[in-house]
Formats: structure tokens, C-alpha cells, sequence
């Protein structure tokens, strides 16, 4: 793959902002979640998707997901298809949403020279793969920070919080992840998803994970005990 240039979160965050602002001036304002993905991917962008064997059609153990920039085409591995099994609605999700990104951030990197042959000898083959396990190069990296701000906007969730919980007052989550590690025999390395996150994920259509770790970058979520400060004491 060619070589991809560094992105501040920031900066991704500015492109979802960007993305679901350009929803909003041609199809309405999504104002509360879930963040209509496939939409933004097929109507706002002009890409095809479709569900396929990857692991079979690519040759390649693992696969997620796949773009062709060329082709504007993009393929979701059945295995995550939520007609079939509805509990991977918010894995399929986060690959569409995680496609969009790789096409925001690096299309430009794969468009081919008028003047030079096709980019691979075999047009079949996707200008990116997603696998399951992989290491987590820059543009993996880019495309999955794109998928959970533009799935879980920081004002949405700050207002979902909000009107579950009557505020903005972060939820110490020490004792539950304790117990809950405790109960599924989970390594130190391991953290249990808690009730929170799972409940809010079913509002916006994610997984709990990703909410969770989207609960804990926002410092909703406090997986540690807070340092006490002077006045605590």
C-alpha cells in the first residue's frame, strides 16, 4: 500500500463532522442515533455494497471487509450480515462505517496515472482489505477512529448520557470491571464491556465495545479509581 500520511484524531473527527454535515445539507440533520451508515455510504457517496465470501473470493484467511476505489464498490463479508444474524448488526456496521473511511482518507493514495497501467494486474483484486486480526497499520488505524466518531458523535452521545443519566457525571466503572472479570476468569490485559456501554450501544446500533471505548476516551466511563486531588482528601 502506498505510504499513508500521519492524521491528528482531530483532524479525523473534523472529517465525520464533515461527512454527516453534507448528509445534513442534502438529506436532514440526523439528530439522534443510530447514524444512518449505509445511507452516507450509498446515497451521500455514490458506493455499491454487497455481501461475499471474502475468505474465499480474496484467498485471504480473515477478511471483514473490502474496497475497490476504482469500482466505488465495496464488500462486506457475509459472515456479518445482520439479516442473517442480527447480533453482528454492530460489527457490520462499524466496517461500513470503517470502509467510509478508508474512502475519505485514502482513495487519492490508489488513483491510477493516465499515463501508467492498471494498478494491479488483476482489476478483481480490492485496493484495500480489512482483516479481522491484523496489525493495526495507519490507515487501519484512520479508518477505525473514523468508524467510531462518525457512528458515535461526541455531541450525540454527550446528549444520550445526558438524558439516561440526568448528566454529565462520569460513571467509575473499577468495581463493576472487577466483578466482572472475576466472574469470566479474564486475564489482567482484559476488560470486561459493562452495563453502561451495553445499553447505550443498543441506542446507536454499535457493539459495546466500541461504545465503551468511545464512553472512556469521552470520560464518561472511568475504568481506573480517580487520583484523589487535596480537597479530597
Amino acid at each position: 500500500m502506498p505510504k499513508v500520511p500521519f492524521l491528528k484524531e482531530s483532524r479525523i473527527e473534523d472529517e465525520t463532522l464533515c461527512v454527516l454535515a453534507e448528509y445534513a445539507r442534502k438529506y436532514g440533520t440526523v439528530t439522534a442515533p443510530p447514524v444512518p451508515v449505509e445511507e452516507i455510504l450509498e446515497v451521500l457517496l455514490g458506493l455499491d455494497i454487497d455481501f461475499d465470501d471474502l475468505d474465499q473470493s480474496l484467498g485471504i484467511d480473515g477478511v471483514l471487509g473490502a474496497t475497490w476505489f476504482e469500482d466505488k464498490r465495496v464488500v462486506v463479508d457475509t459472515s456479518l450480515d445482520p439479516t442473517v444474524d442480527s447480533s453482528k448488526e454492530g460489527r457490520y456496521r462499524f466496517t461500513v462505517a470503517h470502509e467510509v473511511g478508508h474512502w475519505q482518507f485514502h482513495r487519492h493514495l490508489f488513483v491510477r496515472n493516465p499515463a501508467q497501467g492498471s494498478l494491479f494486474a488483476d482489476n478483481a483484486q480490492p485496493s484495500i482489505v480489512c482483516r479481522a486480526r491484523s496489525r493495526k497499520d495507519p490507515a487501519e488505524w484512520q479508518a477505525d477512529r473514523f468508524s467510531g466518531l462518525l457512528l458515535m458523535p461526541k455531541d450525540m452521545v454527550l446528549r444520550a448520557w445526558e438524558a439516561r443519566y440526568g448528566g454529565l457525571e462520569p460513571y467509575v466503572a473499577v468495581e463493576e470491571i472487577a466483578d466482572l472479570s472475576a466472574k469470566w476468569g479474564l486475564a489482567e490485559d482484559e476488560r470486561p464491556t459493562i452495563a453502561v456501554a451495553r445499553e447505550l450501544a443498543r441506542e446507536f446500533h454499535v457493539s459495546g465495545q466500541a461504545m465503551q471505548i468511545r464512553l472512556i476516551g469521552l470520560g464518561l466511563i472511568k475504568p481506573e479509581a480517580p487520583t484523589p486531588d487535596l480537597f479530597s482528601l
